[in-house]
């Protein structure tokens, strides 16, 4: 039997897949202010916390207070560029307090402060294809144009760079990776996707709770250009690099992750829901007998997946 073009397509990726490793670097900039300097590193020793339960130490790096300087993140990142492999993936998380003059965004650390061109060029030289940037900081929307790039998730707190106050995104960013609701499609991992949907909407109803005029709308950009978009979907093309990117495991999954045989599997199960969400988006181009066609094949595969990760 001739299996579909996508079914093949799943099946030659999922080698690639196995056993890949995903580093984290989590950066805390300047509060300025005493609040601020304890909720930023609050924050990113909670992010460090969530990650280091189902990740070693080692793929794990948390930059706040005086260590978050220029020169640490390049020394962090620069190290994640001589041990990822191609099939890595990292996550890079930005706290704190940005800038943007009109040309060029900053995130504010102690010294010399980080432009998003720098960073852009040292996230370039990490080998790992899959990458998601979440900027968290006042202005960060100003770093998305910089930072955008194939393969790369790039998630900021505000639209633009001239939404230059406190943000609270961070706070609810931090409770995705903590709440297991963020985990909508209950697969035990919450993808890139999920937590920006969490996030973006709790942002919004805190602004609605406060009786505030929103200062901050989080976008996500994933398709190498554009200007992203608030509500990614299929529709407007955003999301997709974002619902396949795995960002933390929970529960039974995180345990499953620490077992070789059952890592093999969790990552061949993540390879099939990437098809599967490819597939969603391309349904309007195809034929509806045969989007049902691979749907369903895609959809036994993963349940024949899943049934021996339960075993």
């Amino acid at each position: 039997m001739r299996l579909p073009l996508l079914v093949l397509v799943a099946q030659a990726f999922l080698p690639v897949c196995l056993h890949a490793t995903t580093f984290y670097v989590t950066v805390a900039g300047l509060g300025g202010e005493a609040d601020y300097e304890q909720r930023f590193a609050s924050e990113a020793q909670e992010i460090d916390k969530l990650v280091k339960a189902g990740m070693p130490d080692a793929n794990v790096t948390t930059l706040s207070g005086a260590q978050a300087t220029k020169a640490q993140i390049q020394s962090a990142l620069g190290q994640v560029a001589k041990q990822a492999k191609p099939a890595d993936a990292l996550v890079l998380m930005l706290i704190g307090h940005g800038s943007f003059d009109g040309y060029d965004y900053k995130i504010n650390l102690p010294g010399p402060d980080l432009s998003a061109v720098e960073l852009a060029s040292m996230l370039d030289r990490i080998p790992a294809t899959r990458q998601l940037v979440v900027n968290m900081t006042s202005a960060s929307g100003g770093s998305r144009a910089s930072l955008e790039k194939a393969n790369r998730v790039v998630i900021t707190a505000t639209k633009s760079g001239n939404e230059k106050n406190a943000t609270v995104f961070a706070r609810f960013w931090v409770e995705a990776l903590r709440d297991p609701s963020a985990d909508t499609d209950k697969n035990e991992t919450v993808s890139a996707l999920e937590a920006f949907t969490f996030a973006t909407t709790k942002t919004a109803q805190f602004y609605d709770t406060q009786k505030r005029l929103a200062t901050e709308h989080p976008i996500l950009e994933d398709t190498g250009q554009g200007d992203g978009e608030r509500k990614p979907s299929p529709e407007n093309g955003e999301g997709l690099k974002a619902a396949q990117f795995a960002l933390l495991r929970i529960g039974a999954a995180q345990t499953a992750a620490s077992t070789p045989e059952k890592k093999a599997l969790l990552e061949k199960r993540d390879a099939l829901e990437e098809q599967i969400d490819k597939l969603k988006y391309e349904k309007a181009a195809m034929a509806a007998d045969e989007y049902r066609k691979q749907l369903q094949d895609l959809l036994i595969q993963l349940a024949k997946t899943q049934a021996e990760l339960d075993k």
